[in-house]
């Protein structure tokens, strides 16, 4: 069953969009393994887990409370993921066109996770209202020399109810590639079931729901 992330993300008091990015984004424990899997030379699990985190950290599930109010163009917000003491910065760089938005998660360790996703307006569907967001991400080990490159589409959906609890979840894709030669390319689909390929191995499924300590706060 997948949890709901969004009360967390959109608590009661209100919440910025920036502020909404970066909760999003608390979700860090997907990388707690990443140092102990690199000592050990398993840079293939390296990328799915890395992959995970960027598809976790950049969507939402649950009941869309209400819209975060938005953010002037240069403003930065940042606050730590309490769960592992991440350092998760975001930033909105434009609002024209579209809305471009930088942020960064730094880990305990000194390994960081950046991304930029560019909200370029809303589709209209059978199944709600589209966001899709172009989006590249990076992440970097300097201690292990070790550097993934991430970029795809990830389209956040609201599915309008009439009883006043509409949703907000995610589909899209990442293709995922490393400097040590390693490439895959994941997909997720709207109930937070994901599926990795990477080099040629078997389709590994996997689901967002694997690691969410936001559980117990939902």
């Amino acid at each position: 069953m997948l949890i709901e992330t969004t009360r967390y993300e959109l608590p009661p008091e209100g919440i910025s969009l920036l502020g909404y990015i970066v909760r999003r984004m608390h979700k860090t424990e997907w990388l707690s393994e990443v140092p102990a899997l690199l000592a050990a030379g398993n840079d293939v699990a390296v990328l799915e887990k890395v992959g995970m985190y960027a598809v976790a950290a950049s969507t939402s599930y649950g009941r869309a409370y209400y819209q975060p109010r938005f953010n002037r163009v240069g403003e930065s917000i940042e606050e730590k993921d309490p769960a592992t003491g991440a350092t998760v910065r975001a930033t909105l760089e434009s609002d024209s066109p579209h809305y471009d938005i930088r942020y960064t998660a730094t880990l305990p360790n000194g390994s960081t996770f950046s991304g930029a996703e560019q909200i370029t307006g809303t589709t209209v569907g059978l199944r709600g209202l589209g966001m899709p967001a172009p989006s590249k991400f990076q992440f970097v080990s300097q201690e292990h020399k070790y550097l993934a490159s991430l970029t795809g589409l990830i389209t956040s959906e609201l599915a309008l109810s009439l009883l006043g609890r509409t949703r907000i979840r995610a589909y899209g894709f990442l293709d995922l590639k490393d400097n040590l030669g390693n490439t895959g390319h994941l997909e997720f689909n709207r109930s937070g079931d994901v599926s990795v390929r990477i080099n040629a191995e078997p389709v590994r499924q996997n689901a967002l729901s694997g690691m969410l300590w936001l559980a117990g706060t939902a």
